[in-house]
């Protein structure tokens, strides 16, 4: 093992032998080096002649660059060309938690990492992955789940996906959720949470939320030794009063010294900048501490500069002018009131009796999707393929359920959506 891997390890140790427990075998083995052609190339920052690092400069000292390109933004040069920390800018990191202490205000005083910056959420799921999951390891998550959970966790590393049941009724199956964390012996738990769910785009109620939180600190109490990721791409996108209005790691932050948890967030669904690719990973543990903290970041962003080397400077840099420009706020407001219009008019079209007898909706109320699950004889996949050949229609089929994105619908259409939907069932129900 090297050994700067070594001394984060020996530095994880002292201050948290459960994080150190938690460390897939890569993640043992991974560091950020401060030796070599980085600490080398920084030593050299402000020497008059740099020859270190694997960029190109004009004669002025400027990044060059083809004016094409560098005409069409407003941005100085060393804003867009240069490259950015693997950690990701400092400012937007620093700027990224204060919006997460803004968003869950519970969590006023409690201590988190610094964010580390990833290529969007999918790359930092799978630098969680990277982390945390070796191919000995199953990861506890929704039977409704991402399907590039598959890819990024079991084809990537190995780790096999253990559903619980994500629905009982009109809520959260809690009781699936506490059976499925609790099975087997004591030991080491890897749990990925989304909410708003992606397919169903369901966040669960305060109260729920509050019973989770319960049900994981009580299975870390039996000496069960969790690391919870919480994916929360569609987190700030609840249409109902009485959903949880913070992030479940505002509570699993502080909940033990037996969880750690992940939060895996950024501003692609929240702030509608799909092409980015911006994310970040942050940490939180009872008791932990910066030294924590700073090895855990240092592992993060060494496992991004094996992986990617680091994420685009140019996002980085024009998400800073979003967030410190006077109209964010209000620009988003807007935005989210159109979210909701939709939202709304999916829940009144729905409220149509005649599709009773051929589809009914899984309990929705935020997110970008809601599903509906098609009746017994209809069969999701041919429903679909007769939906975009005869109707125009895409949706996603998964099985007997159908993923509406209603966030890619305008509020005109959803009506029209939905009475396609009801029409394709009929026929293909005869």
């Amino acid at each position: 093992m090297n050994p700067q891997a070594e001394e984060l390890n020996i530095v994880i140790q002292g201050k948290s032998s459960v994080v150190f427990e938690l460390l897939s075998q890569r993640g043992k083995e991974i560091y950020f080096p401060k030796k070599g052609i980085l600490a080398q190339s920084a030593e050299a920052a402000k020497a008059g002649i740099n020859a270190t690092i694997g960029t190109a400069v004009e004669d002025d000292g400027s990044p060059m660059r083809l004016e094409s390109i560098a005409s069409k933004v407003n941005l100085k040069p060393d804003r867009i060309f240069l490259y950015a920390p693997s950690y990701g800018r400092p400012d937007i990191r620093a700027e990224w938690k204060k919006m997460i202490y803004k968003k869950n205000p519970s969590m006023a005083g409690a201590e988190i990492s610094l964010p580390v910056v990833t290529n969007a959420l999918t790359h930092g799921i799978s630098m969680a992955g990277y982390i945390f999951c070796d191919a000995t390891d199953s990861v506890i998550v929704p039977d409704l789940f991402w399907e590039n959970y598959t890819l990024t966790l079991t084809n990537a590393y190995g780790s096999v996906l253990k559903p619980y049941k994500l629905f009982k009724n009109n809520g959260l199956d809690l009781a699936s959720f506490e059976t499925t964390l609790n099975e087997g012996a004591i030991g080491k738990r890897i749990v990925l949470l989304n909410f708003p769910n992606n397919p169903a785009g369901y966040t669960p109620t305060q109260v729920e939320q509050d019973e989770m939180v319960k049900i994981i600190k009580a299975s870390a109490e039996k000496g069960n030794k969790i690391v919870l990721l919480i994916d929360d791409a569609y987190f700030g996108l609840g249409y109902e009063a009485g959903i949880a209005a913070e992030s479940i790691f505002s509570a699993a932050c502080t909940l033990h010294e037996n969880v750690l948890a992940v939060k895996i967030d950024g501003p692609t669904k929240e702030d509608y900048v799909w092409g980015f690719r911006v994310g970040f990973v942050t940490y939180g543990i009872k008791g932990g501490d910066a030294a924590l903290y700073g090895a855990l970041e240092s592992k993060t962003a060494g496992a991004i500069r094996g992986n990617i080397s680091n994420a685009a400077n140019i996002s980085q840099s024009l998400l800073m002018e979003a967030y410190t420009h006077p109209d964010y706020e209000k620009q988003k407001a807007e935005k989210y009131a159109i979210m909701k219009a939709r939202y709304e008019a999916v829940k009144s079209v729905l409220k149509n009796e005649a599709y009773k007898p051929y589809f009914k909706a899984l309990p929705y109320n935020s997110g970008y999707f809601m599903c509906i699950e098609l009746t017994e004889g209809l069969d999701g996949e041919k429903t679909r393929k007769l939906l975009i050949e005869k109707y125009s229609i895409g949706v996603i089929a998964f099985d007997n359920l159908l993923r509406i994105a209603f966030s890619a619908v305008a509020e005109s259409k959803i009506q029209p959506l939905f009475e396609g939907i009801y029409e394709a069932c009929k026929e293909l129900k005869g």
